[in-house]
């Protein structure tokens, strides 16, 4: 029973910390979750754990996907070349998944993983947005 309520807990919070991201965070998120099912994939492969490598494979194109569908380019010229890159990675992950390829699993680690840290320092550069002013008397409404 208390692992059960520990679950809970645990999905609760990550929904709430989801939930009040900003924008640069929720994508940071979603990078550190892919790449976490790259590397978890890539260990089942090695193992020959081919459910659970699915598994992993499967949620990491599903982020590709919402990641590329979240490129908006009206609003900036890089992002044509990098749903090009996402494109490639989705198509790596389909091989990784249907012919077992470990290799194609670290291609896509190899290819993201530079992206991941370089959007981990782009949000960090972006300041965090102020926290509102206490209405008089030292309190916040809200």
């Amino acid at each position: 029973m208390t692992t059960l309520l520990q679950a809970r807990q645990r999905a609760q919070y990550t929904r709430d910390a989801v939930l009040s991201a900003s924008p640069a965070r929720l994508l940071t998120m979603l990078y550190d979750r892919l790449l976490l099912d790259l590397r978890r994939a890539e260990a089942a492969q090695l193992e020959q754990r081919w459910a659970a490598a699915s598994t992993e494979l499967l949620h990491a194109q599903d982020i590709i996907t919402e990641l590329s569908a979240s490129l908006r380019s009206d609003l900036w010229d890089g992002a044509d070349g990098l749903r090009g890159i996402y494109t490639y990675v989705h198509t790596a992950l389909i091989t990784a998944n249907v012919r077992r390829d470990v290799e194609r699993t670290r291609e896509a680690i190899a290819l993201l993983a530079p992206l991941q840290e370089s959007w981990h320092i782009a949000a960090d550069a972006v300041p965090a947005p102020a926290a509102p002013a206490p209405a008089a008397g030292g309190w916040s409404v809200g």
